[in-house]
């Protein structure tokens, strides 16, 4: 029977590029609380994706030649794989590409701007592209982004804006009054005290100096900015209408019970966020959980380094269940937590190859070379076993205890508490030496058994967090892993069943020394393939030479600085463009041929170098009276030629 339902979401990847280990981290642990709460039987949703549109993205695709969608298409699909990678068991995947999401952020957009919500004004202040975001000089840390460390740029452009004072007051009642809302405490005394309590100020919704972003459809020199773009996935994902014809999906699912994020983007969803959702007239998630980073511990991870650890490295080296465990159990609550090669090793040696693989093989070669592989409840019962099946049953509420308040670390150690004390129920029991006495063949059955029915308890508890390992030793053991609502009865291992005959093992030791060695290999191959990619690139591009020329050869061309002014595309060519180009005082047409690297409305505003006295010709049926020069590199991609500086229409190349 259902508990309920409960919706858990992750923040939304950006697609700048594949996310490092650090990055993943947040789709463990959200798994990891949607897995739990599925075994404690409520109706799980659980939303991740990808956060597509920006400045950024624009940026680097232009740096690569490709269009910013199929940039994105490429990133999310490297995060799709690393989700399913690390067996994320997300109900859905949303992309703020996908057209339904965009439909719904345009008609919100609009709505708040009906309502008086949002205002068109202009801004000016320090712009730091990375984290697309405005600051003030006060705000700045060192005369750098507070965020990111950066450089930011003087910038100014006309925008939207959204009156946050509006609600400020209303999101101050509603923290105080919910104290669960905002996780940990230190999180929701940072955002009172930092920003709410100071004042709000209004927030820039709309961007005009980019394309790549959801337009907004009244008005089509501005998109729509990224938090206002991302944050409404979480409801756009599960069929959010902003006519109000919302589906039976977010009915029954909104509000969030739990938003998880990392600490960084923290502002955003508990002062942005609620504040969108007040004007939308939406209930408020339940909670929003601003978790700690994960850290290198021998540094930042860097790429310029080649010192990135990414999870499908680590996957390579360890195994998937050995790097979710290791993230979450090192993970303080609201601490940042330590990585590095050395402590991966020394958590897999001593956790999961000693603790829990050497304990579910020791059982099954025992239970095999006793019993032929039977296991058996004969109930001769000494003073031991009660404290044996005191821990182990008491596990689960210990257990949810743990994830009830998020600390799914403590929550870990609770279940490895359960596998420690089968251990030491061997130490106690002495199985080698009960096997000497055939009078006491019975009393070793029943410790074998218990033995068993203690393992499966734990590695029911376990799938949440390592769910393969844990389906792995209930195959062994020829069972299958319960619901949390039976652990609290123990013997329900079926008197009489079969072990598997040669137990596999789970988790293999490994030496420190080989394991860092084979990663500083990996990273200097990695760091010696970019240098030489950069190097490559600096090198530039050698041509055939042509023959000479003389001055006056030379003198005979005619260069000046010409400013697009118009520009459309030559509907029977699918290379050409044409462009209406002012220089000095006069306006000349010409046709060239790169429509697969701008588009008609890139072009106009531009100052580009122009050959004005070339003999005009005709170009798929248009006149074309003179050429704009463009550099090509070895890949065919082109780039008109500009000048430096800002010049006038007109001015002579020589």
């Amino acid at each position: 029977m259902s508990k309920g339902k409960y919706y858990i979401t992750t923040a939304i990847a950006y697609t700048s590029g594949k996310p490092h280990i650090g990055n993943c981290y947040e789709a463990i642990l959200a798994d990891s609380i949607a897995r739990f709460k599925r075994k404690e039987g409520y109706d799980v949703f659980f939303q991740t994706g990808t956060d597509e549109h920006g400045q950024k993205i624009e940026l680097k695709a232009e740096e690569l030649g490709v269009t910013p969608k199929e940039f994105v298409d490429n990133v999310a699909g490297t995060i799709k794989g690393l989700w399913d990678l690390m067996d994320t068991s997300y109900d859905k995947f949303i992309r703020t590409t996908d057209p339904d999401h965009e439909k719904q952020v345009q008609k919100i957009f609009r709505r708040l701007y009906d309502q008086g919500d949002i205002y068109k004004g202009a801004y000016e202040g320090l712009y730091c592209t990375p984290c697309e975001s405005f600051w003030t000089e006060s705000q700045l840390v060192d005369g750098k982004c507070p965020d990111c460390g950066r450089e930011v740029k003087p910038a100014k452009e006309e925008a939207y804006f959204f009156k946050m004072s509006k609600y400020a007051d209303r999101l101050i009642e509603h923290i105080n009054a919910h104290p669960e809302f905002i996780q940990p405490v230190s999180r929701k005394n940072e955002m009172m005290n930092n920003f709410l309590l100071p004042g709000l100020q209004d927030l820039c919704v709309s961007r005009s100096s980019f394309k790549w972003g959801i337009p907004v459809d009244f008005d089509d020199k501005h998109v729509v900015y990224v938090w206002l773009d991302a944050l409404t996935n979480y409801i756009t994902g599960i069929g959010y209408d902003c006519d109000g014809n919302s589906s039976q999906q977010y009915a029954k699912y909104w509000p969030a019970d739990l938003h998880l994020i990392g600490k960084d983007i923290i502002r955003f969803h508990t002062i942005y966020w609620p504040i969108f959702l007040m004007a939308l007239g939406e209930p408020l998630p339940r909670q929003i959980f601003g978790h700690p980073w994960l850290l290198q511990g021998d540094g930042k991870m860097s790429k310029s380094k080649g010192n990135v650890i990414y999870a499908d490295d680590l996957a390579d080296f360890f195994g998937v269940d050995a790097v979710r465990y290791f993230v979450l159990h090192e993970m303080p609550f609201d601490n940042d937590g330590v990585i590095s090669w050395e402590l991966m090793v020394e958590r897999l040696n001593s956790d999961l190859a000693n603790i829990l693989g050497n304990l579910v093989k020791r059982t099954i070669s025992m239970s095999n070379q006793y019993f032929g592989g039977i296991v058996s409840d004969q109930n001769v019962v000494e003073d031991v076993d009660a404290q044996l099946k005191a821990i182990v049953t008491g596990a689960v509420d210990r257990v949810s205890a743990k994830m009830e308040s998020l600390r799914v670390a403590d929550a870990i150690t609770e279940i490895f508490n359960v596998f420690k004390r089968c251990n030491k129920y061997i130490d106690e029991t002495e199985p080698w030496v009960l096997a000497k006495d055939e009078a006491r063949r019975d009393r070793l059955s029943t410790v074998l058994y218990n033995l068993v029915e203690g393992i499966v308890i734990g590695a029911s508890l376990l799938e949440p967090f390592m769910p393969g390992t844990a389906v792995k030793i209930a195959d062994q053991l020829q069972t299958s892993l319960r619901s949390f609502d039976s652990l609290h009865t123990f013997g329900q291992y079926p008197s009489g069943n079969h072990v598997t005959e040669k137990p596999e093992i789970l988790f293999a030791r490994l030496n420190v020394k080989e394991v860092v060695e084979k990663a500083d290999a990996m990273f200097a191959e990695r760091k010696a393939a970019a240098q030489e990619k950069e190097a490559s690139q600096e090198a530039g591009i050698d041509l055939e030479a042509k023959p000479e020329i003389s001055y006056d050869d030379f003198a005979k061309l005619q260069f000046q600085v010409g400013e697009i002014i118009a520009c459309e595309e030559v509907k029977k060519s699918k290379k050409l463009l044409c462009s209406q180009v002012r220089i000095g005082s006069q306006v000349k047409q010409i046709v060239s041929g790169i429509k697969q690297h701008y588009t008609a409305e890139e072009m106009v505003g531009k100052k580009v170098m122009v050959l004005v006295n070339l003999k005009p010709a005709t170009l798929a049926g248009v006149v074309s009276e003179g050429m704009l020069l463009c550099a090509e590199d070895a890949d065919g991609n082109l780039a008109l030629v500009s000048p430096e500086k800002d010049m006038p229409a007109g001015a002579e190349i020589c």
